[in-house]
């Protein structure tokens, strides 16, 4: 066939496709009917050979010129790859993430069990032996006497509050830091996992015997749970995706440990990312009503205020099993 001739018998597809692209880039793919749609995807085939049929014999460059941007406007959108909008994201925060997490409950039972074991052990081991307080006890904590912090803090002698924003953000980077360490050991089988939530777990509790032996259990609360229950929370998630993962390399269900292992990968990080959001709640607690202490704040209502906020978190957190219980009901 000859190239006149070629494209004359050609060019009523090729305008068919420029009318359909028109329409579709001036009123979006929506407004186009079925049978509009499945035309638009068989002329895209059609003149992608004609493009080809072209240059493979060194044709006119207008006319490849024009094919190459049909077949270019065409494939963009046929093939747009999707960017995240604020409506995927807010549907996954609002809906998509608790509905992950109800899926994946056993794995976030698992990842709280382990933190808990942790914070039995430490609390038991000072408890045991106080002495063990150098391997217990977080550093920075050791030579803090729990009395005289309670009473600086009374004093207004505590932590300035540039000092309570520096360590406000030291706290909230390395929490993150934790639950990002907890979800990518997961490819250690779990082990690293369990070793991650199992310590911080440990040090809560061991911390929390040293103010109970000096009497400072309510100022303790008080200080750590308006902030920890989201910060643990999200902790706890962030070790559930690294067992996803671990589930991923120890039951890959039929399929390759490559495959199995990718597709747990999707889920652990949907999971992760689903944390930002609590994060973002125990960062802001902790830079505000964490650091004010008694008198100013009384030890009543920073528990009271922690637990309206975990009752609102975890309201949030089981939302999906709720709906689901209502629609069973």
């Amino acid at each position: 066939m000859e190239m006149a001739e070629f494209i004359e018998t050609r060019r009523p597809r090729w305008q068919q496709l420029e009318t359909l692209l028109d329409k579709s880039e001036g009123e979006g793919l929506r407004r186009l009917s079925l049978d509009e749609a499945r035309s638009l995807g068989k002329l895209y085939r059609a003149v992608s050979s004609d493009l080809l049929w072209v240059r493979a014999r060194s044709g006119s460059a207008d006319v490849s010129a024009y094919l190459n941007d049909l077949v270019g406007r065409a494939y963009a959108l046929t093939y747009p790859g999707r960017r995240p909008r604020f409506a995927d994201v807010w549907a996954f925060i609002a809906r998509g993430f608790p509905a992950l997490l109800h899926h994946e409950w056993r794995m976030y039972v698992a990842s709280v069990l382990l933190f808990l074991a942790g914070a039995g052990f430490g609390y038991v081991g000072m408890v045991v032996d106080p002495d063990a307080a150098h391997y217990l006890v977080p550093e920075q904590h050791l030579n803090l006497d729990p009395v005289k912090r309670a009473a600086d803090e009374a004093a207004g002698k505590g932590l300035s509050v540039e000092e309570q924003a520096q360590f406000s953000s030291f706290l909230f980077t390395h929490n993150i830091q934790v639950a990002f360490l907890a979800f990518a050991l997961g490819i250690t089988l779990g082990l690293g996992t369990a070793v991650m939530l199992f310590t911080n777990g440990l040090f809560l509790g061991a911390l929390a015997q040293v103010y109970a032996a000096k009497g400072m259990t309510g100022w303790f609360w008080a200080w750590i749970l308006p902030h920890g229950i989201p910060e643990i929370s999200a902790i706890c998630i962030a070790g559930a995706a690294g067992l996803v993962i671990a589930r991923g390399m120890v039951a890959p269900g039929g399929l390759s440990r490559g495959q199995a292992l990718r597709k747990e990968a999707v889920t652990a990080v949907k999971l992760l990312f689903g944390t930002l959001v609590l994060f973002v709640l125990a960062g802001f607690i902790e830079g505000t009503v964490s650091q004010i202490h008694p008198p100013k704040l009384s030890v009543a209502f920073k528990i009271s205020f922690a637990l309206t906020v975990g009752t609102g978190v975890y309201a949030y957190l089981l939302s999906d099993w709720v709906r689901g219980r209502r629609s069973e009901g």
